[in-house]
């Protein structure tokens, strides 16, 4: 049993650990939960209920979730002391038991910690962020048809800008770094020509990895294999048409991906479109079928012409026997979007999209650009998933002008208490919650945020009579 500072932990239950990067789930695990700064004081209780209440009738007494409260955010300091927002204790606790669920937390301002949440993802190396999005019928949208939204925000969690690295624009190491970037390091790149990086500017780098970007990548078309029918679907989103040797990279090393490791389960979108073609007419010509995946085909050099009728023989040469004759349609498609695009298609064209995998800024914006669609932040769930541990969460702030009013939505956290029990493997427990949530939304039986947007206006139910109109519901 591991030892802690100031904590005990149940006498009962047993740690769930990470077997090539799945867990190994006993009847009744050990889950830490921190109950969050701010609304977490009634959001977490009301969770609790809903969860525990979800698995008894479920199952009885043969499973059972063993409840370890540890600390973080303001909450933490009141414990620990000063300015101790992520205590040891915390940290040996998640190590230990390998899933956790937490509330909204406080990131410190001014020095220490950047945020919180950052700072658990980092060190548990929790690379995934998973942000489903769907529509329960009766939430208030602002978009006529928000049922047409139900997508999984795939979001890399530890490259790219959040990983931290910049310096002021007065920084003296960020000041020489600047002088040496325009003196050396962009000079000696033909490429960049006569760019310059302006003096007094604050510089970050943006570190996008090969191992990074395929090891989440991998989580979103494994997610997709258990779905099933045009949700077997992954899209790549990007902006590497710009940032050709990142954003463009992630996209490459994702079709790398796909058609290697994944080749016997997936197919692109452009071998889709070559092997439908060769489906609908056995007798179309390499050109022919050329032009019609390319539409620009016939304004190309005879150089780039060649290039695209050699990789129509090649598609069908590699993969026609295997994935022809429409098997393909049953596998998972993996297409890519540019992230501005995506912003659109997902008000436009929302039911042609599943499972989005991105780079962490572009995720960060998108998810929640989402979320608005179907409802707002308070009912948007959250994990973060690595190959030794998974911290599932609140995806909105603490909003502490509502603390300890009994006032507030916690959906966000109960719709991550959801995925937590699937994660387990326990499905009838969450398929349970998703059901009582989705009738009581349905019925009118909600918190005052989504009351007060309901046409006409309806009374509105307090945080915990809201868990227990869930719990009604089952």
């Amino acid at each position: 049993m591991a030892e802690f500072e100031k904590l005990i932990a149940p006498n009962q239950g047993t740690a769930i650990h990470f077997v090539d990067g799945r867990p190994n789930v006993p009847t009744h695990p050990i889950i830490p939960f921190i109950r969050g700064d701010g609304t977490g004081i009634d959001i977490w209780p009301a969770t609790q209920r809903v969860i525990d209440a979800a698995i008894k009738k479920s199952y009885g007494t043969e499973r059972q979730i063993e409840w370890f409260k540890i600390y973080a955010g303001d909450e933490a300091c009141d414990l620990y002391g000063t300015y101790q927002y992520l205590p040891k204790d915390t940290i040996k606790a998640i190590e230990t038991y390998g899933v956790a669920i937490k509330g909204p937390l406080t990131t410190p301002v001014g020095g220490g910690i950047r945020s919180l949440n950052v700072a658990l993802r980092q060190i548990f190396d929790l690379y995934s962020c998973v942000r489903p999005c769907r529509y329960y019928q009766g939430t208030p949208s602002p978009h006529k048809r928000p049922q047409d939204l139900d997508v999984i925000v795939y979001r890399e969690n530890t490259e790219d800008i959040y990983m931290g690295i910049e310096w002021e624009a007065n920084d003296p190491v960020g000041i020489q770094l600047l002088n040496h970037l325009n003196s050396k390091v962009i000079p000696a790149n033909q490429k960049l020509g006569n760019r310059q990086i302006p003096k007094g500017s604050g510089i970050g780098i943006k570190p996008v990895s090969k191992e990074g970007s395929q090891r989440h990548i991998r989580k979103a078309i494994e997610h997709a294999l258990r779905l099933n029918g045009q949700k077997r679907h992954v899209t790549l989103v990007h902006k590497g048409n710009i940032m050709k040797f990142t954003e463009g990279a992630f996209r490459d090393w994702g079709y790398e991906l796909a058609t290697t490791e994944f080749r016997d389960s997936c197919v692109t979108e452009r071998e889709s479109w070559i092997l439908s073609n060769y489906d609908n007419n056995p007798d179309l010509s390499l050109e022919e079928n050329a032009k019609q995946i390319d539409p620009g085909y016939k304004a190309l050099t005879p150089e780039k012409q060649q290039a695209i009728c050699n990789e129509v023989k090649g598609v069908l040469e590699s993969i026609g026997a295997s994935h022809g004759e429409g098997k393909w349609k049953e596998m998972v498609l993996i297409d890519d979007r540019i992230a501005d695009s995506i912003f659109q298609q997902i008000q436009t064209r929302p039911q042609e999209y599943s499972i989005l995998a991105t780079l962490n800024l572009n995720g960060d914006y998108i998810s929640d650009a989402a979320a608005a669609i179907v409802g707002g932040l308070g009912m948007a769930p959250g994990a973060n998933i690595g190959d030794k541990a998974a911290i599932f969460e609140a995806t909105h702030g603490t909003a502490p002008k509502h603390a300890g009013l009994d006032r507030i939505n916690p959906g966000s956290v109960m719709l991550s208490g959801v995925m937590m029990l699937e994660f387990l493997g326990w499905q009838e427990a969450a398929d349970l919650i998703t059901n009582g949530i989705s009738r009581s939304i349905s019925e009118k039986q909600v918190t005052y945020d989504l009351a007060r947007l309901m046409e006409p206006p309806v009374e509105p139910l307090s945080c915990s009579g809201f868990s227990e109109a869930v719990v009604e519901r089952f």
